[in-house]
């Protein structure tokens, strides 16, 4: 079964940092432009962060820039999302996606999808 999984979230406090991980299982991410998205309570999933397929293009959401990092080590099937000094407002939940095309702020044109994993920023 071809499926994206994310794991690394929890509770931090602000100016804490997290590193979230997506394995996948069933394809290989090196074909694939990945990417994370995310959703707080009461509003709309939103792109935080992408990476081209080739790897030397990245894009993030301006809120995150400076403080986020996303990186892919293809011999691992496994992508990153580096979280520093977090904020309150970061507090969503983080989902990893992948498609066989360039980068995407679209969330259902990505064809591996997964479930999400939580991450909480106290004050």
């Amino acid at each position: 079964q071809r499926q994206v999984v994310e794991s690394g979230g929890g509770l931090v406090q602000a100016g804490g940092s997290l590193r979230l991980s997506c394995t996948a299982s069933g394809l290989t991410l090196r074909a694939y432009a990945m990417a994370w998205f995310r959703q707080a309570p009461g509003k709309e999933r939103e792109g935080v962060s992408c990476i081209r397929i080739s790897g030397r293009g990245t894009y993030y959401l301006d809120s995150v820039k400076g403080r986020f990092s996303i990186s892919r080590d293809n011999a691992k099937n496994t992508l990153y999302l580096q979280m520093d000094n977090l904020k309150p407002e970061d507090t969503a939940m983080y989902y990893c996606a992948a498609r066989p095309a360039d980068c995407s702020g679209t969330w259902i044109s990505y064809t591996y999808r997964g479930q999400g994993t939580q991450v909480t920023v106290s004050s």
